[in-house]
């Protein structure tokens, strides 16, 4: 099921322009949120990042809109993942952006897996480094090829996905979350400066619920030396929630089993439940 235009489209496909900057030159954005039962879990801050990263490029996007693609998309569906994408629109040849650009909004739909939530990870370095120069770097821009081959040798190694190093060494993320290192009851994580993007989970741990719990939380550049002497680590998305990682390669960890983990779970697994207006029983597998 897609979303163009005001309205849920049944076809596999949407016109699109051949000149759309987002298809020739990765010049977009998107956000990739969680609904259950017909609401988007955290919507409002899927909403602002995506609104906020377009201003970023330098183009607008109706927030409304945004908003709305969003909650058709969930209605479909009792389970769904949602992607909203939104590129700067058609342009002439060139790499210099149109003066007056026309924003393109779509969205689709597919059924979430509940199998994926809090389900475990295990994770491998790769040397294509995370260009934390580049501001595209804290943006969910369309630009993701670096992540695609990663995976692909991650998941040819026998992992699931693999970890990124900065330009400077440190650590930056997975490839589809944010990373964090526990020990005992304090969490570290890396700021945006290192090359991370601003996840809307990471934000709902770091914000709220770590501090709820009582759990101590940084945000500091983090050595891959500090990753081999956690006690646990753990990957967050809008879709997995929240990953324990049980091997960085051949790094073994019981990180499921560690309690500061498993508070975080429960905390984050009730939040979702709220946000959507269910009961916690829906994000079991």
């Amino acid at each position: 099921m897609l979303w163009c235009d005001g309205r849920l489209v049944e076809s596999g496909t949407l016109p699109f322009a051949m000149g759309d900057r987002g298809l020739l030159l990765g010049d977009g954005v998107f956000d990739t949120a969680l609904a259950l039962q017909g609401r988007v879990a955290f919507e409002d801050a899927h909403a602002d990042r995506l609104a906020a990263a377009a201003q970023a490029l330098g183009f607008s996007a109706d927030r409304g809109c945004i908003v709305a693609a969003m909650r058709a998309l969930a209605g479909t569906t009792t389970l769904a993942a949602i992607r909203t994408t939104l590129t700067r629109g058609p342009g002439p040849r060139g790499l210099a952006p149109p003066p007056e650009p026309k924003p393109f909004l779509f969205g689709s739909v597919a059924p979430a897996r509940a199998a994926l939530f809090f389900a475990p990870l295990r994770l491998t370095p790769t040397s294509i480094a995370r260009n934390d120069t580049s501001p595209a770097a804290r943006l969910k821009t369309l630009g993701y090829l670096d992540a695609v081959l990663a995976t692909r040798e991650a998941q040819a190694d026998g992992f699931d996905e693999a970890l990124f190093l900065n330009t400077k060494g440190r650590v930056a993320c997975a490839g589809t979350g944010n990373l964090f290192a526990v020990s005992g009851e304090r969490i570290v994580t890396p700021p945006g400066s290192e090359g991370v993007l601003p996840g809307i989970v990471r934000a709902e741990i770091v914000s709220r619920l770590a501090p709820a719990l009582g759990l101590a939380v940084e945000e500091r550049p983090l050595l891959p030396s500090e990753l081999e002497a956690a006690e646990a680590l753990f990957v967050t998305n809008s879709l997995r929630l929240l990953a324990p990682v049980t091997a960085l390669g051949a790094r073994a960890y019981d990180s499921a089993g560690h309690v500061t983990v498993r508070r975080l779970r429960t905390a984050l697994r009730e939040a979702v439940a709220e946000a959507c207006g269910v009961g916690t029983g829906v994000l079991d597998p």
